[in-house]
């Protein structure tokens, strides 16, 4: 395995483990809260290059269930590649990088999400945002996760 591809893989460990999500859903002003998130996020390995993430959340009433694989790192694009499938059949394939500050940006078709982990590693913030042109971008969630 290229050593490039190693390296960036390992910083997949900041994520790995089940983390409690709450949070909210916003409005198009992007500030007052239209619903809430409540759930899980877990991440585990899948061998040296690869993390599986499971989504269990609902979303008011709705209980919103998800698989992402999260790799492997992608030299040429300076990314790690993702793959996601939902409850309902959706599929979605997305990009996700991460700064040297630690921060987490997952970029797919209309939607983005920066995740943030605090020093300690037990807590994180995440930020969604997601835009109709992909020019004009408007807040959608603002999440808080504790790491179990």
């Amino acid at each position: 395995m290229d050593a490039e591809v190693r390296a960036e893989s390992s910083r997949l460990e900041a994520l790995i483990g089940t983390w409690r999500t709450r949070g909210d859903v916003l409005d198009d002003d992007g500030e007052t809260p239209v619903g809430t998130v409540d759930g899980y996020d877990h991440y585990e390995w899948l061998g040296p290059v690869f993390v599986v993430h499971r989504i269990d959340v609902q979303m008011d009433d709705v209980r919103v269930q998800g698989l992402e694989v999260i790799g492997p790192y992608q030299p040429d694009l300076g990314a790690f590649a993702t793959r996601a499938y939902d409850n309902e059949g959706g599929e979605q394939t997305a990009t996700a990088t991460v700064d040297d500050d630690g921060v987490w940006t997952f970029r797919a078709d209309g939607a983005k999400a920066t995740l943030t982990i605090a020093e300690d590693g037990r807590s994180a913030s995440a930020r969604w945002v997601r835009s109709d042109d992909g020019e004009t971008w408007r807040p959608w969630m603002r999440l808080r996760l504790n790491r179990e």
